[in-house]
C-alpha cells in the first residue's frame, strides 16, 4: 500500500510537472521564434506507438496525440521529482537527478520504438534544443517543488 507522505510527495510532483511542462512549452515556443525551427512531433509518434488503437504511422493520429501527450507525459514526469525527494535527495541535486532521468529515460524511449537515433548521432541544433528543453522544465518542476515542500524540510 502507498503511504500518505509518498503518494502526497507524488501529487506534489505532478502539480510542479504541470508548471515545468508549461515553463518547457513557452521556452520551446520563444526558440522555435528566434530559430524557425518547427515543433516536435515525437509526442504524438509517441503515443501513436504506445496507446492501443493507434497508428504510429498515420500522421492524423500523431498530430491528434501529439499536445495531449506532451503534457500528460510532463505532468507523470513530476511525479518522478516528489519519488527523488521521497528518495532523500532536495535541491538541486534532486533536480540534477530528475533532469538526467527525465531526459536519459526519453532518449532512450525514443530509441526503442525507432523515433529517434542515439543521441550523439542527432544533429546538433535538435541535441542543443531537447537538452535545452528539458532543462527548463527540470529546473522550474524542481523550484516549484522544493517551494510546495519548503516546510516540510
Amino acid at each position: 500500500m502507498i503511504s500518505n507522505n509518498l503518494l502526497g510527495s507524488l501529487t506534489k510532483g505532478m502539480v510542479a510537472g504541470f508548471v515545468g511542462t508549461t515553463a518547457m512549452t513557452v521556452s520551446e515556443r520563444l526558440e522555435m521564434a528566434v530559430t524557425g525551427r518547427q515543433g516536435s512531433t515525437v509526442p504524438g509518434q509517441v503515443g501513436a506507438h504506445l496507446l492501443p488503437g493507434q497508428d504510429p504511422k498515420s500522421t492524423t493520429d500523431i498530430e491528434r496525440l501529439n499536445t495531449p501527450v506532451h503534457w500528460a507525459h510532463g505532468i507523470i514526469m513530476g511525479a518522478l521529482r516528489g519519488a527523488i525527494h521521497e528518495a532523500g535527495l532536495q535541491g538541486l541535486p534532486a533536480s540534477a537527478a530528475h533532469f538526467a532521468l527525465f531526459w536519459g529515460g526519453d532518449a532512450a524511449l525514443y530509441r526503442a520504438l525507432g523515433i529517434a537515433d542515439v543521441p550523439w548521432r542527432w544533429e546538433a541544433d535538435e541535441l542543443t534544443s531537447d537538452l535545452l528543453h528539458k532543462a527548463v522544465y527540470a529546473a522550474v518542476t524542481g523550484a516549484v517543488y522544493d517551494a510546495m515542500t519548503a516546510d516540510s524540510h
